[in-house]
């Protein structure tokens, strides 16, 4: 069994790349709970069988190192979404506010992206959209969609330094912006 214990840093990193470059690194394809464990039993892409430890939350990207010297590129499973679209959508405070305390009593993660709210699916599409019925203002259309499951991460940890769209994360007690170069460290006031 190969062990991965080593956190190297991103594929993107000009170090890591150019060791990754002249590698044959293993795949893994980790699930969003997976991602956040400090010991994950699994398999590689190819097949290997494959542990891994490390004390840190894992991203899309990220390459370790087993003791042998082995790189392994940790690759995310995408996680279906509900996107309502309010773009153009003339929207009265009521019922703004009654979207927002339906979605929100559910506790589900939301991250929002020019003109569009993002949740999480919890469990199936049905569930949740009739969670939601009669409370989606009018106009408002709604799809699924595979994002990653980075989209609802929180970032609030002061190695969060790179780049990721523009996207404004919402949690119990706080909202802040996300676009390239930002400093949404604690503390950092939300771009509005």
């Amino acid at each position: 069994m190969l062990l991965a214990d080593q956190y190297l840093g991103h594929r993107d990193d000009a170090t890591v790349a150019s060791r990754l470059a002249d590698a044959e690194p293993h795949y893994v394809v980790l699930s969003d709970t997976d991602r956040r464990r400090s010991r994950v039993r699994t398999e590689t892409v190819e097949g290997a069988d494959l542990g891994v430890v490390v004390s840190r939350e894992l991203g899309d990207g990220d390459v370790l190192e087993t003791a042998a010297g082995a790189l392994v590129v940790v690759e995310l499973a995408c996680i279906d979404a509900l996107v309502v679209d309010f773009t153009d959508v003339d929207v009265s405070a009521t019922r703004a506010l009654a979207f927002g305390h339906a979605a929100g009593n559910r506790h589900w993660d939301l991250a929002l992206r020019e003109g569009e709210a993002l949740f999480p699916v919890p469990d199936s599409r049905e569930r949740m959209m009739s969670a939601l019925d009669g409370d989606l203002p009018a106009g408002a259309t709604t799809r699924f969609e595979s994002v990653p499951p980075t989209t609802f991460d929180e970032r609030d940890s002061p190695e969060h330094e790179h780049t990721h769209g523009e996207v404004e994360h919402v949690h119990d007690d706080h909202t802040h912006s996300h676009s390239g170069g930002h400093d949404d460290s604690p503390g950092a006031v939300a771009d509005e």
